[in-house]
């Protein structure tokens, strides 16, 4: 049972040395939900934390993810759950000229927002099944989608 954090402020730069220790505090915080990982990602108005329970890809499955373009961070995903149909998910995808680096459940749905979701979120979101909160970061539109799974397992708190 991963957990995620962060916030979004337009009004502040999260760079600054108190902004990485507020967010590095709120992740420390989530130790109890996920001791075998943490990871954090700052960029402008955005902070995203993640504490990791390894399940899938033990190696592979680091978080905050990204799926960079041009060199720099396009997406960036902190996710905690699991993806029920991530292999069938994956199948897809590759045969829609995706390549993955992982094996993880996470990297999946990262794509699947790429592929579905660039126009509307909620098609990418329709495609997954399973149990799963989760925070993605789009850089280029400086948008935050928060997603958790139709039956709320996962909560979310914002």
């Amino acid at each position: 049972m991963c957990g995620i954090c962060g916030w979004i402020d337009f009004d502040r730069d999260l760079g600054s040395p108190d902004a990485r220790r507020e967010l590095a505090d709120m992740t420390a915080s989530m130790a109890y939900r996920g001791p075998d990982d943490e990871g954090t990602w700052i960029d402008g108005p955005a902070a995203l934390g993640h504490r990791r329970l390894a399940v899938i890809d033990i190696q592979g499955g680091r978080q905050p993810m990204t799926h960079q373009e041009d060199g720099q961070p396009a997406l960036v995903l902190v996710y905690g759950g699991e993806t029920y149909n991530y292999r069938e998910l994956r199948q897809r995808l590759v045969a829609l000229g995706h390549r993955f680096v992982t094996s993880s459940d996470t990297e999946v749905v990262l794509h699947a927002h790429r592929e579905w979701g660039r126009r509307n979120p909620c098609t990418a979101v329709s495609e997954l099944n399973g149990m799963f909160a989760y925070a993605l970061w789009d850089t280029a539109k400086r948008e935050l989608l928060l997603v958790r799974d139709r039956l709320g397992i996962k909560p979310l708190y914002y």
